[in-house]
């Protein structure tokens, strides 16, 4: 039976104003086994956010100890303590912590895992130091729940159950229990910042108080424990036991969950959690030779990206187990990168393919056709459900979904599901859309960008090989021209000619060609765009010349065999972005995602809040390697970068220190910032750029693409493209001008100012496309005319239309 107590409640309800933690983890643990429904994460000592049921969802703030001698001082974990953190084996996700006394007095060790069974994180606790000292010490358990994605409208109770006392915690239909296999001397529940027992020890270094309950607030559970129990294991100078935070969707679950987890000895859980690891760890590639260390980041970034997937939604891998600058960020800020982003998602399930893992990425695919909108698009980033939580419009994140399924489909991996209407609605959506993306994958501006051009030319070249093989020659061709008018673009679109940025070099790549998609006009000069930056001050300049922001997405153009690496504008392109947003750290070379950014560290190295400075990316870094091994050149050196970003743990950062070292700020050149760590993109690419030094050539490279534009082009047709979405003014002689609508029509046209006419019915496609071909011969002259008869409605489209004909 479930006893709560309700004796007393804490005063100062409900508490201060929540937080989550930092974001750059030391560590990120779960079981492999889906039935162990719940991740951890690790920083500075402590746990901090726990995850359950899903992997989107964490549930608390953090657990730690505070230590005290009832006297004479008071310790937090995270905040006094020194700190080290290391790997327990090199295949899986279990840590040992070192949390030492800076005077020497005493060292707390805990071996960090999840129960491989139930929904609960196992802490075993060692104990020890001078005798004289940890026969004082007194050691207290905090948590902090914040319990269904949220620090507000938690409660709080000391809970009794078969004659032991434990502390619990709910919000709504989840709830945790907190409980150890030594008992509690004392128990409270209170509210952060008022009544909770860091407060309360701060003061005297005891504590006095012991409420009951903490009912709809901030809320914090401390527990001391009894360390004089005889549950206690005792070997010379140390004391052992194991704490237990369990979770689940009742308060009977999660304390039966407890007491089920902390039955079984550590040892025997730990032998359990490290079987699971070791035996899907052991079918992997054997990557470490093209390593810099032994295949010790290898190992790591394999674990990690299988341990962002989710167990109830096999498939389901979300960017990242953390929040960026959590410590400045509440209620407000649910997402954080605990979400799926089509991109990251398909890099991840690419890397794990690379490294030998068929099955992770076959789910992933059938995970993201079940999530396609009816439209074939993709949200920006959704929770694993599906449910969005951003709804841009990022056309890269469409094309991705395809370019993982042509890669699954070459190595016969899909078997019984058939992801053929995946692709072509993802690919009509590529169509109808373009070829301005309303987002590119800085998510901070729209336009005709060169990295999202090149992931779409690419999916639309496999699109397109899907078609041919199932037989439908006219979609294949369709598409295949669809993507010549892209590439025939790219560098009207997306290449400045009067370049200012570095003496002698007038075209180059830019980072972005802005414009919007609600404009079907819009001007297709990047030299004459003003584009606007995000993320800076209020007082700071926002604005600046797009042919003067660089970025380099043009190496995806590379990537996939659009694009030469030895072509003229490419090799301009790297002494631009290498003068401009290259940076030297101790670490490694690295580059900024754009000159001018604002999202990252700011200068006196508080965190991103609205504005910061942006950082160095150690996954640029990675984008670098694969062009300097299609060009011939030796990755090595930007393998071995990636690998010094890393933290002894094994992690990447999503941004590293970019400046001189400012220890009085914690921040160290090529270390990690207050951003997102592990980032699953920075480590999908550290894996892909392994496998593809193993092969002598790029993991992404698409034969098919290549043979297209790096080869004679004899297919490449000279097409312009009018639709609705892009009603450009003017055709070239010889070109062949393609009239797009997403409805059946006749065309009503004349080249001679109407005094001819001639209707021309459209040819309908699979993807939901209609569309008229007219041979612009050499003789044209003027301007084209035309209107919409629109056949299924029987109604005009009551407006005219003119091309010039130059």
């Amino acid at each position: 039976m479930v006893r709560f107590y309700n004796r007393s409640a804490a005063f100062g309800a409900p508490g201060i104003e929540p937080r989550w933690t930092q974001a750059s983890k030391d560590g990120i643990g779960t079981a492999y086994y889906s039935a162990s429904r719940v991740w951890f994460t690790i920083w500075n000592g402590a746990i901090t956010e726990v995850y359950y049921p899903t992997v989107d969802r964490p549930q608390i703030r953090d657990l730690q100890y505070l230590i005290s001698d009832g006297q004479s001082f008071f310790h937090e974990e995270k905040r006094h303590l020194d700190s080290r953190v290391e790997r327990m084996w090199p295949h899986g996700l279990g840590y040992r912590i070192h949390n030492r006394d800076p005077l020497d007095r005493y060292t707390v060790i805990k071996e960090v895992i999840s129960d491989p069974r139930f929904s609960c994180v196992l802490q075993r606790t060692r104990l020890t130091g001078d005798p004289s000292i940890v026969s004082k010490l007194q050691l207290y358990a905090l948590c902090a729940p914040h319990l269904n994605v949220g620090g507000w409208g938690n409660h709080a109770s000391v809970t009794e159950v078969a004659g032991q006392f434990i502390l619990t915690a709910r919000k709504g239909k989840t709830w945790l229990a907190l409980g150890a296999t030594i008992p509690f001397a004392r128990l409270s529940c209170g509210y952060v910042g008022k009544s909770d027992g860091w407060t309360d020890l701060a003061d005297n270094f005891r504590m006095d108080w012991q409420f009951d309950r903490a009912p709809n607030g901030n809320i914090a559970l401390t527990g001391q424990l009894d360390l004089e129990s005889d549950r206690l294991y005792r070997s010379g100078n140390s004391i052992e036991f194991t704490l237990g935070l369990a979770f689940g969707d009742s308060v009977h679950n999660a304390i039966s969950t407890l007491f089920q987890s902390l039955e079984l000895s550590f040892d025997r859980q730990e032998e359990t959690y490290k079987q699971q690891w070791d035996g899907i760890c052991q079918s992997i590639l054997p990557l470490d030779e093209q390593s810099g260390d032994g295949g010790n980041l290898y190992h790591s970034s394999f674990s990690l990206l299988l341990a962002h997937e989710d167990k109830s939604y096999p498939g389901a891998m979300i960017a990242s187990l953390s929040i960026p600058w959590g410590e400045a960020m509440g209620d407000l800020n649910q997402g954080g990168y605990h979400l799926v982003w089509t991109r990251d998602m398909v890099n991840s399930a690419t890397a794990l393919l690379a490294a030998g893992d068929r099955q992770t990425p076959t789910r992933a695919l059938v995970y993201l056709a079940t999530n396609q909108g009816e439209d074939g698009g993709f949200a920006q980033n959704f929770w694993i459900d599906g449910d969005p939580y951003w709804t841009g419009i990022q056309l890269d994140e469409v094309a991705f979904p395809i370019l993982l399924a042509w890669k699954l489909q070459k190595l016969n991996a899909l078997v019984n599901f058939d992801i053929y209407p995946m692709v072509l609605r993802a690919a009509g959506f590529l169509v109808r859309q373009g070829p301005v993306t309303q987002q590119e994958r800085w998510e901070e501006a729209g336009g005709f960008s060169p990295s999202t051009l090149a992931a779409c030319i690419a999916a639309l070249i496999c699109a397109s090989a899907f078609a041919r093989a199932r037989k439908d020659g006219e979609t294949a061709r369709f598409l295949e021209e669809y993507a010549d008018f892209l590439e025939s673009h790219l560098e009207t679109w997306t290449v400045t000619n009067e370049g200012t940025l570095v003496p002698g070099i007038r075209r180059h790549y830019i980072r972005i060609n802005p414009a919007s998609i609600d404009d079907p006009r819009p001007d297709e000069n990047p030299d004459r765009k003003t584009l606007a930056i995000a993320n800076h001050p209020p007082d700071e300049r926002k604005e600046f010349p797009a042919k003067e922001i660089v970025d380099a997405g043009f190496l995806q153009l590379v990537r996939f065999g659009i694009r030469k690496p030895d072509d003229p504008i490419v090799l301009d392109s790297i002494k631009v972005i290498d003068a401009v947003i290259k940076v030297d750290t101790f670490s490694g070379p690295c580059w900024h995602r754009y000159n001018h950014d604002g999202y990252g560290q700011r200068e006196d190295g508080g965190p991103f809040v609205g504005w910061g400075k942006g950082r160095a990316w150690p996954l640029l870094t990675g984008e670098r390697g694969h062009y300097e091994l299609a060009a011939g050149h030796d990755p090595k050196p930007y393998i071995q970068a990636m690998e010094r970003f890393a933290s002894s743990t094994g992690l990447l950062p999503e941004q590293v220190w970019d400046e001189a070292d400012r220890p009085e700020i914690h921040m160290f050149s090529g270390h990690a910032t207050g951003s997102a760590m592990p980032l699953m993109w920075a480590h999908a690419e550290y894996i892909n750029l392994l496998r593809s030094t193993r092969d002598g050539k790029g993991f992404d490279f698409i034969p098919e693409v290549a043979d297209r534009y790096l080869g004679d082009r004899h297919d490449c047709k000279s097409l312009e493209i009018w639709k609705f979405n892009r009603q450009i003014d003017r055709v070239n002689r010889g070109q062949l001008f393609r009239i797009q609508a997403q409805a059946p029509f006749r065309l009503h046209w004349s080249r001679d100012n109407w005094q001819n006419v001639q209707d021309t019915d459209s040819i309908a496609t699979v993807l939901d496309i209609h569309y008229v071909d007219l041979a612009v011969a050499g003789d044209w002259q003027g301007a084209i005319d035309f209107t919409f008869f629109w056949t299924h409605s029987q109604k005009w489209e009551n407006r005219d239309f003119r091309v010039a004909i130059d």
